[in-house]
């Protein structure tokens, strides 16, 4: 018996003749019967500018529940789709498709019919946005995720699935990445896993290095058979194989590989199950709000890998360390995406105000000749006399003046910085503070982005418009004057922020949630009904 697929069970085609037999009332006259489809059509739509257009513009007529057999290919999509919408991390419970179905199987007017076509428009746009640019708005979760969700028009989702091959068009629906698709597999392995019980109980917190014994080493082998980096054994002693475990752990949770389980690495093998499924339905949706096009070549910055990457064509040409801003005050890296359009070499640190209010006017009402290596100017950029001011007139609302701290080895922003011109004064740069860059989390900065190897970053860039970058960017690096030199094909900068994330060999590697955003958004995307599949009863 053929019938309609409709998340793992089948409707049979005489239920869904008798739906059929419900919308078709041939009980009134046919002239009536349009009349009172396109009035029922229009008050319904009323709420809808964009559903009440298209079915103004189509001459009201019917694209689900028309007797045709085009309309019955959209109905059974539809319902399809949203009957499996869990498989995508969006909550199924928002499209209701049990009650929808119910409210079909109930018609018995023209009337009741033309009801009936625009709620499954409704459901059909909710369903349609929510796959391809995301379930919530990213601004209402914090304030910091500045980033433009690619909407888009919704009258081309109902223009598209009314002159399209209904199936083709909801395959095409969501993001076509390969990130997108490799976050659903580990989706399905997180739930395999969390159904099964997990990895077993937590290591306890104490630091384990190579040749320790006793019931912690036992528990944190254990945890690493369970996650697949260990062989099954019986050993008891932290051991060399434990040791290549660890570090292997170490390096997928992007931690530095010394071997030694304590601080951020013993946190990191003690996350349950649950929590890095919440990371991965997180990361779907985040990957629905980067639903675009990103650039042959572009520049990736991951806030809670701590890294920037150059990317062309697909493939990671070039990665480097990053430190990022720090998690306090006003200080947290906002997410965006921008156009690298300049480098500046041997660049002037020009003082954001806050710092300059907030760190150095009190510094100078203390002590006139404070923070030195910086030059004070007025608002014409005359260097001001520090003896001839008194600083403890001012405050942080009526300070007058600016700060600069000239070229140098020492500067703030280090031999050169990269520069995306917005609105968030975030660009990325080089710096003296080396040290930084040894440390497992690397959030220190007042929001910019440091580089541990800015050169060869800059060199990467700088390949594409001259025969030698090196030799080219050490030419102008050693005469120590402040110098913009323009990329000949500006490049797209997105910095993205993901604690679920795929590795070149297809794996996916978790990091920690530095600024509790993905806590925020998942408490989001609960509330909007996102489930946890697996979750036993």
């Amino acid at each position: 018996m053929t019938g309609i697929f409709t998340g793992g069970r089948r409707l049979a085609l005489t239920a869904m003749a008798a739906i059929v037999l419900a919308i078709l009332v041939a009980a009134v006259p046919a002239q009536a019967q349009i009349t009172a489809f396109k009035q029922a059509v229009a008050e319904a739509a009323a709420d809808d500018a964009d559903i009440a257009a298209f079915y103004r513009d189509n001459g009201y007529q019917p694209i689900w529940t028309a007797p045709d057999d085009a309309s019955r290919a959209r109905r059974a999509e539809l319902m399809r789709a949203i009957r499996m919408a869990g498989s995508h991390g969006l909550p199924v419970a928002r499209y209701d498709p049990t009650g929808l179905l119910a409210r079909l199987r109930s018609v018995r007017s023209t009337r009741d019919r033309g009801l009936a076509e625009v709620e499954l428009s409704k459901v059909f746009l909710t369903y349609a946005r929510d796959i391809q640019t995301g379930v919530l708005t990213p601004k209402r979760i914090d304030s910091r995720i500045v980033r433009e969700i690619p909407y888009r028009d919704r009258g081309a989702y109902l223009s598209g699935i009314a002159t399209s091959q209904p199936a083709a068009f909801f395959r095409a629906l969501p993001p076509r990445s390969m990130e997108y698709n490799a976050l659903l597999k580990e989706k399905m392995a997180m739930e395999q896993l969390l159904a099964s019980g997990g990895w077993g109980p937590r290591v306890p917190d104490t630091k384990l290095e190579r040749g320790a014994t006793g019931p912690a080493v036992i528990a944190l082998r254990n945890r690493l058979i369970a996650m697949d980096y260990l062989a099954r054994t019986n050993g008891r002693t932290f051991d060399q194989a434990m040791l290549d475990a660890v570090k292997q752990f170490q390096l997928d949770h992007g931690l530095n590989d010394d071997g030694i389980v304590g601080g951020e690495t013993l946190k990191q093998i003690n996350v349950d199950v649950e929590t890095r499924l919440q990371s991965v339905l997180v990361a779907l949706e985040r990957e629905r709000w980067f639903n675009t096009e990103r650039g042959k070549r572009h520049i990736l910055v991951n806030l809670p890998d701590f890294t920037a990457k150059v990317i062309d064509d697909g493939v990671v040409t070039f990665e480097t360390r990053a430190v990022v801003g720090a998690n306090r005050d006003d200080r947290p890296t906002p997410e965006f995406s921008d156009e690298m359009d300049h480098m500046v070499i041997n660049p002037s640190w020009y003082v954001p105000r806050s710092i300059v209010t907030n760190e150095y006017l009190p510094a100078l009402r203390r002590n006139p000749n404070a923070a030195s290596h910086i030059i004070i100017t007025d608002s014409r950029g005359r260097r001001v006399n520090r003896n001839a001011v008194n600083f403890s007139r001012y405050s942080a609302r009526n300070f007058p003046y600016s700060m600069r701290q000239p070229p140098s080895r020492s500067n703030a922003l280090g031999l050169v910085k990269f520069m995306f011109p917005n609105k968030y004064n975030i660009y990325l740069h080089d710096t003296p503070a080396k040290d930084l860059f040894a440390r497992d989390v690397r959030a220190f900065s007042h929001g910019c982005v440091r580089l541990a190897d800015p050169f060869d970053f800059a060199y990467t860039l700088l390949s594409r418009q001259t025969d030698d970058p090196e030799g080219e960017f050490q030419r102008i690096l050693r005469t120590g004057n402040e110098t913009r030199v323009n990329l000949e094909q500006p490049v797209p900068v997105h910095i993205i922020y993901r604690t679920a994330v795929t590795n070149a060999r297809g794996h996916t590697e978790y990091r920690a949630d530095i600024y509790g955003r993905d806590a925020k958004i998942w408490n989001a995307l609960a509330n909007a009904g996102v489930v946890l599949g697996g979750v036993q009863g």
